[in-house]
């Protein structure tokens, strides 16, 4: 029987806190939900975190694990666990209480009530100033250059409809910055916000550094455009070089001093030159990305009058690719 909600909660390390987030989220999902189901998916633990969940799934048969060969990121391995899940409705959290399990009633009922996605939004962030200013420019950087809006503070904890799962899962991203895909992929959607909860136990996985390295993972997913800022600058330098050369050219007749000028000029024409190939390089890079990613050109909001065997899929290519 298909659960009506399904819970991934991904995993690492997390020995002191999986027992814990199963109960809380056990407790809330029967309160809210007709029927649901808990998907543990683990990114190679080193310590006791895999025995906790086969204990658990021993106990409960609504809890179903998936243990990964190797440690496939914070990017890969939470979205495959959502792909891998069966219900109408699917909830991403983390295993360490900083996605609050008391959201899920709220998440249900805007779903219930017609959203296709509900994202948490954290009013604050508890960071060190190097950090807050780097996640501040790190928004601000993708709000002026990226090719759909961010919502800062959304994480990725929220409630997706089977249709948004099953339409995002057909996209096949190598990397998906799957908080992105969500803004891009234009499902009705809403917002909660919340005060995000101190972690209950164990250490952060997030450093500086595995930051860094998501939120250039997620500029270069969510960024396409910026492949074509060498274009622009090429056109920069070529307006820089057309007055050198003119100025050059003028020196010359008035007998002044022009090579200096033509040099100028030549190394900014070059210049110019190199950047506008880069930038059809880059633009080609894009169109073969958004090729090899599969996304449907229309996804349907409606049919009418179809019989029931051909009632609307999930996704739907309406114009198809010659």
């Amino acid at each position: 029987m298909t659960p009506e909600l399904s819970i991934v909660i991904p995993c690492y390390n997390e020995e002191e806190n999986v027992r814990a987030i199963c109960a809380a989220v056990t407790a809330e999902a029967v309160r809210h939900a007709r029927s649901h189901e808990i998907l543990l998916i683990d990114n190679c633990s080193t310590d006791a975190t895999r025995e906790h969940m086969r204990a658990l799934c021993a106990e409960d048969p609504r809890i179903r694990a998936i243990f990964n060969n190797r440690n496939y990121g914070q990017m890969r391995s939470p979205t495959y666990g959502i792909y891998q899940a069966e219900g109408a409705a699917v909830i991403g959290m983390c295993a360490d209480f900083q996605d609050p399990p008391a959201m899920i009633g709220e998440f249900v009922r805007q779903w219930r009530a017609g959203a296709q996605i509900v994202l948490g939004q954290r009013r604050s962030e508890r960071a060190s100033p190097l950090l807050g200013a780097t996640r501040r420019l790190g928004y601000a950087f993708l709000r002026r250059f990226g090719d759909y809006p961010v919502i800062p503070g959304a994480t990725g904890f929220g409630l997706f409809d089977r249709a948004v799962v099953d339409t995002l899962a057909a996209w096949n991203e190598p990397e998906p910055f799957f908080r992105g895909m969500l803004v891009e992929s234009g499902f009705r959607l809403a917002v909660v916000p919340f005060d995000r909860p101190e972690r209950v136990a164990g250490t952060s996985k997030n450093g500086f550094g595995a930051l860094a390295s998501f939120a250039l993972s997620g500029l270069a997913g969510s960024a396409k455009s910026l492949l074509r800022a060498p274009i622009a600058l090429s056109f920069v330098a070529g307006g820089i070089a057309l007055p050198l050369l003119a100025a050059a050219a003028t020196a010359a007749l008035l007998g002044g001093p022009s090579l200096a000028l033509l040099g100028f000029a030549i190394a900014f024409a070059m210049f110019a030159i190199v950047l506008l190939f880069l930038g059809l390089i880059g633009d080609q890079v894009r169109m073969l990305a958004e090729r090899s990613r599969n996304v449907p050109l229309v996804i349907e909001a409606e049919r009418i009058n179809f019989p029931p065997e051909r009632a609307r899929p999930a996704m739907r290519t309406l114009i198809r690719r010659p």
